[in-house]
């Protein structure tokens, strides 16, 4: 997998002047079917999140609240996301391995996920998903 595969998606807009609304549907708006939804809040300055590569998971990081940035890493190329509009999310293939920094004050990530929980889908140490990355 590349970093070339993930890219910053666009959602549905239905604007209303009492306020707008976003509806995301698997597999629709989004080119996986959804298993688990979860977030992150309340993330102290300076902190870091994710570190991590999911070798089957397929994920929509949006920022539902302030902004974020995520670093992406294939293994060979690298690139930063910086996420702030909650009308937009990034795709993250299998195989990438991802950092999130640079939360603002009140900032809220939600993850849209194609599996449920499981650890054994985890490379929690680069030197591991270095390995798996070009053994395949």
């Amino acid at each position: 997998m590349s970093i070339d595969l993930c890219k910053v998606m666009d959602l549905p807009i239905h604007k209303d002047p009492r306020g707008n609304l976003t509806a995301i549907e698997g597999g629709i708006h989004i080119p996986f079917e959804i298993q688990r939804v979860y977030y992150l809040y309340d993330v102290p300055g300076g902190s870091e999140r994710g570190g991590h590569a999911h070798k089957g998971l397929h994920q929509l990081i949006i920022a539902m609240s302030g902004s974020f940035d995520v670093v992406l890493d294939d293994g060979k190329d690298k690139r930063r996301v910086h996420l702030n509009r909650s009308y937009q999310g990034l795709y993250v293939c299998p195989m990438i391995w991802r950092t999130i920094d640079n939360f603002s004050s009140g900032s809220v990530l939600m993850v849209l996920a194609s599996n449920k929980y499981t650890e054994d889908d985890y490379y929690r140490e680069y030197s591991d998903f270095m390995r798996a990355r070009w053994q395949a």
